[in-house]
């Protein structure tokens, strides 16, 4: 059985993570809870939740994970909500961090951009817009509703890399898929059937990537 590593640095909404997963997992894998370098070496999927200010998440995985970087760019992976947001080159919030670098593009406030009726931060449910057809779609209608919760937004500078956006007033990157990288604002762990199902398709494309 191969170990699906839910990566625990205290800002994370791990315990709702773990339950879909739950739901979803088949026979050929267990879930575990990473809290150490050691944790994630040992893994074949790592899935990075989070919630909370960039700054201290970079900060504390750079300190508590230091090999995170090399082990995401070499393994499946899938972020959720910060987990996403800290693979770009930098987020503006708290007056600017640099982030993992690993997908082109920077993190932004929908303050100042979007209307200043429009609610800050962006929460509920909003359609995302698949970029092309994948197996990670497999039984998600196009324009399917999920859930989000955030303040900054994502803008990919790679088309390529993009692989779902949404409209808040401004369109925004909502999930980027690269080589075996997949990330999303959305939570799914929060987004009924097609959050799980999307889930289940995570874990169906990690057995194609080997």
């Amino acid at each position: 059985m191969k170990k699906i590593a839910v990566i625990d640095y205290g800002m994370s909404n791990l315990h709702s993570v773990l339950k879909s997963f739950q739901k979803v997992i088949n026979k050929n894998y267990y879930l575990s809870i990473a809290q150490s370098s050691k944790d994630i070496e040992d893994a074949s999927v790592l899935v990075l939740p989070g919630q909370g200010a960039a700054c201290s998440c970079v900060e504390k995985l750079s300190s508590d994970f230091p090999d995170l970087k090399n082990q995401i760019l070499n393994k499946p992976f899938l972020g959720i909500c910060l987990g996403f947001q800290i693979l770009f080159e930098k987020s503006y919030e708290n007056d600017g961090v640099n982030c993992f670098s690993l997908i082109n593009g920077d993190v932004k406030d929908f303050r100042g951009v979007i209307h200043k009726d429009m609610k800050v931060p962006h929460m509920g449910w909003n359609k995302v817009k698949q970029k092309y057809d994948h197996i990670l779609w497999r039984s998600i209608p196009d324009e399917s509703f999920f859930y989000f919760v955030h303040s900054y937004y994502a803008q990919a500078n790679i088309e390529s890399c993009v692989f779902s956006s949404t409209n808040y007033q401004v369109d925004f990157t909502t999930s980027i898929l690269k080589d075996n990288m997949l990330a999303c604002q959305f939570h799914p762990e929060k987004s009924s059937k097609y959050g799980l199902q999307f889930l289940s398709n995570f874990i169906n494309w990690t057995e194609e990537l080997k």
